[in-house]
């Protein structure tokens, strides 16, 4: 008798079944599937070495699971290429680095499958060791709705994910049973609670209902065997009238014209318990202990069948359910009814479609495949109509129902019943671990997680900045919103943008609920932030072109004017200028050249002429005692400027050089070579103005704007000319250096005293 497997009592919103149709060319469908077949014996030989001898922690043979996982994924209909990634995902555990080796060979499709695959079996495993076998309660609830949010943050990222996950742990679930050994509690709860509500959800009945019973095994031992029992005993005789039943109902069709597979099928156990449980049914009460399944062309044949099988059998009013007219939110379609046999026994009857049976047996599983493939499909199989606008609402969909799935979870008891009709009606997901997300859809099909009361404003930003910044309007499945509309989770969201521009200031207003992520806030901020600063350094520009205009001096490169004022660059400069943080006059005393000093040379042929006099000597220069005609310069390592204490040293081939007496260097020359010292005092009438000194003073200062620009018109006010400056700023502290040319280094020391009465200024010194 054959056998195969009814409908899912619950699941997910409607999925959309892909028609298709059989290539002309079967040659070039047979070479592409024995080309998806040697990818698939590619992987599982690069996988082989790496897996033979190792054990799972469940205590399985890694390889024969592995097998085992990618047989399951082919039964339900999964691509050859989703089998061929299960042997690179459980070889991903022996490589040193997974996801690059796989990268490297297999390209990222299959890398990201094997690193998020791993990060989800991880997560789950640590869910499961902090619940422990013994959890009860309020814990455990919240481990498992935890479960179900991975679940979910899997599926938003690849549902290869899970499709993998679910035979992956049905596979060990096999495992247990065959070997005999017993079952992890905490594993098997999760089994149930998890992964068969998932399969269910997905619409793959195949997996589910095989987990149900297997975990039904484990957790409830002595209920299974009863149920078990009692099929056993009347096993014979269901046998013998189910198949009398579908040989005259065969028989019957075929005089009908019908064309038509008909199958008879057991009821898996757990499904029995759950009924008579719920429904407070002893077995004998049971109506689907025997059943059969009518498998037709088309839709109109499902209904002569049902009116066929009405004929010959009285009908039970109240166990009809028309499921093609009114599809499960899930997606799945039949014909549902329970008649009465000659012998008064109920017989359930389930009438469907080929192209609905497939979908109720391997339920998204055989949509993905489509997916991976693309519109051309396998061997020669191709996908009718907008294929890829199906794909994207059988996405939405099953979002939909994992979100109706978790509110069901956390819902408080007494409003359950209303909430699982909200949620599996494709309402907004009510309060719950979700509170704090959303997820929502791009108009193909991508799925957002954003911030609970995110706008379309923060769904732009989310998905590109340059589009957050030329977002203008937006459609909320399908209707134009405003831009602070809070988006709920499994709408469609669809941007309006302009081709340049930029955010609005109102974005960033907290009262007008423009922003609700801190992320998308930033962007905003720095985008103004950044014209701003253009803003700002286009100013300085305009002022520093025009000076140089105004000086004559245009062939002066912007760079080289900045490194000579202490800058890094000419839009540092420019920027500066702009907060007018440094004055312009700055920038005008380096423009100006002072007025050039005689030459050394000539002024010591003068001096040889004329000889020694108080007289010739030239006014505000430096005098060697007795020998006034040598040449001199002033040393750079101290800057001596008079009043200043001075002392000479001789050098080779340079005349002498004149140090300040305090003079570090001075003194270690002094000391290494005292014959080379001579004294040398200042000439000429002090403060006259005849000759200007450049000394070097450093100020040490809280950074702040506007400090350099205060610094500068103080010196500019003394009359003291700035002819160079270099700034430094370090954890909110500015040292900056100042050159500067004076006449009479005692003036120093009032100026330097004003510089410190300066705002935030911690001290100033000649250096």
């Amino acid at each position: 008798m054959k056998t195969a497997a009814p409908e899912p009592s619950s699941g997910a919103a409607p999925i959309v079944v892909l028609a298709g149709e059989i290539g002309a060319d079967e040659s070039k469908a047979r070479e592409g599937e024995r080309r998806e077949d040697a990818v698939l014996a590619r992987a599982r030989a690069f996988a082989e070495p790496l897996l033979a001898g190792e054990r799972l922690d469940t205590g399985e043979d890694a390889l024969a699971h592995a097998d085992g996982v990618a047989a399951l994924l082919r039964a339900i209909g999964a691509a050859p290429s989703l089998c061929a990634a299960v042997y690179l995902v459980y070889a991903g555990d022996y490589l040193a680095r997974p996801e690059e080796v796989i990268a490297k060979a297999w390209g990222e499709s299959y890398a990201s499958l094997v690193a998020h695959t791993r990060k989800l079996v991880q997560l789950q495993r640590n869910a499961r060791e902090a619940l422990g076998d013994a959890a009860q309660g309020a814990s455990q609830q919240a481990a498992q709705v935890e479960r179900v949010r991975k679940m979910l943050l899997a599926f938003s990222r690849d549902l290869r994910v899970v499709l993998l996950r679910l035979a992956s742990r049905l596979q060990t679930l096999r495992h247990y049973a065959a070997s005999k050994q017993p079952c992890p509690a905490a594993l098997a709860r999760e089994s149930m609670q998890v992964f068969a509500p998932l399969a269910n959800r997905l619409g793959i009945w195949q997996i589910k209902w095989e987990i149900e019973d297997l975990a039904f095994r484990f957790l409830e031992p002595e209920a299974y065997q009863q149920v078990a029992r009692l099929l056993d005993e009347t096993r014979v005789e269901r046998e013998h009238g189910i198949e009398a039943v579908r040989q005259r109902l065969v028989r019957a069709l075929h005089e009908a014209g019908v064309r038509a597979e008909v199958q008879g099928r057991p009821k898996h156990l757990y499904s029995i318990w759950k009924k008579m449980q719920g429904k407070g049914l002893d077995f004998a009460r049971v109506h689907d202990l025997r059943a059969l399944r009518v498998i037709v062309g088309d839709v109109p044949a499902c209904y002569a069948a049902l009116a066929r099988a009405h004929e010959l059998w009285r009908a039970v009013p109240e166990e009809f359910d028309d499921y093609i007219a009114r599809p499960k939110p899930n997606g799945y379609q039949s014909l549902h009814s329970v008649v009465q046999d000659d012998a008064g026994r109920a017989v359930e009857i389930q009438i469907r479609t080929r192209a609905m049976h497939e979908h109720a047996e391997s339920g998204i599983a055989a949509h993905w495949a489509y997916k991976e493939a693309g519109p051309r499909g396998y061997g020669g199989v191709s996908a009718a109509g907008d294929f890829e606008g199906r794909i994207a609402e059988a996405r939405k969909a099953v979002l939909r129902q994992l979100l109706a799935w978790e509110r069901e979870l956390t819902e408080p008891a007494s409003d359950k019943g209303q909430g699982q009709a909200q949620g599996e009606g494709g309402a907004a997901v009510g309060p719950g671990l979700f509170e704090d997300r959303i997820y929502v859809f791009t108009p193909q099909a991508a799925i957002i997680e954003l911030a609970a009361g995110s706008t379309p404003v923060d769904f732009a930003y989310a998905l590109h900045t340059d589009l957050g910044h030329r977002c203008r309007g937006a459609k909320v499945d399908g209707a134009m919103v405003t831009l602070n509309t809070a988006l709920a989770s499994g709408q469609t969201v669809e941007i309006v943008a302009a081709k340049e521009g930029g955010p609005s200031l109102d974005w960033i207003n907290p009262e007008l609920g423009y922003l609700q992520s801190p992320r998308a806030r930033a962007k905003v901020r720095a985008w103004f932030n950044a014209l701003g600063q253009q803003e700002t350094v286009a100013r300085g520009r305009e002022a520093i072109e025009k000076l140089l205009q105004r000086e004559g001096r245009t062939a002066i490169k912007h760079d080289e004017l900045a490194s000579q004022l202490g800058f890094r660059n000419a839009e540092a400069l420019f920027e500066v200028v702009g907060k007018d943080e440094l004055s312009l006059r700055t920038v005008e005393s380096l423009l100006r050249p002072s007025e050039p000093r005689p030459d050394a040379d000539e002024l010591l042929t003068q001096r040889l002429s004329r000889g020694p006099s108080a007289e010739s000597r030239p006014k505000g220069g430096v005098l060697v005692v007795g020998v006034d005609s040598l040449l001199t310069t002033l040393a750079r390592c101290c800057k001596p400027a008079p009043p200043d204490a001075i002392g000479g040293y001789v050098t080779r081939g340079k005349g002498v050089a004149v140090h300040r007496a305090a003079c570090a260097n001075f003194r270690d020359m002094a000391a290494h070579s005292p014959e080379r010292v001579i004294p040398v005092g200042w000439g000429g009438a002090l403060g006259d103005g005849a000759a200007l000194y450049a000394v070097d003073v450093v100020v040490q200062a809280s950074d702040r704007q506007g400090l350099l620009r205060d610094i500068s018109e103080l010196f500019a006010k003394e009359k003291m000319n700035v002819v160079g400056v270099h700034t430094q700023s370090l954890k909110g502290t500015a040292w900056m250096s100042f050159t500067i040319e004076v006449t009479d280094s005692a003036r120093l020391a009032p100026v330097l005293a004003d510089v410190c009465r300066i705002d935030g200024v911690r001290g100033a010194r000649r250096r």
